[in-house]
């Protein structure tokens, strides 16, 4: 066997390795999304509505940075 033939084999299960990763990637996003965890389409919107005024995507929650500052995180 040579170099040539492993390396054939290595790059063929590493893109193998890598379209279950992206497969994967996408059905944790369509699952959180379908759950009602996250509305990424929120997100996508952020590159055309990007001035100093705009909202923020997501409330900021004033308890949670509270128990941070008291933890020290």
């Amino acid at each position: 066997m040579e170099i040539r033939e492993i390396q054939g084999y290595l790059y063929f299960f590493f893109i193998l390795f890598l379209t279950f990763v992206l497969y994967g990637y996408i059905v944790h996003l369509y699952r959180s999304e379908k759950k009602g965890e996250r509305d990424y389409e929120k997100y996508g919107k952020m590159a055309l509505d990007d001035e100093l005024t705009s909202p923020p995507v997501e409330p900021l929650d004033v308890n949670e940075d509270a128990k941070d500052k008291r933890s020290g995180k």
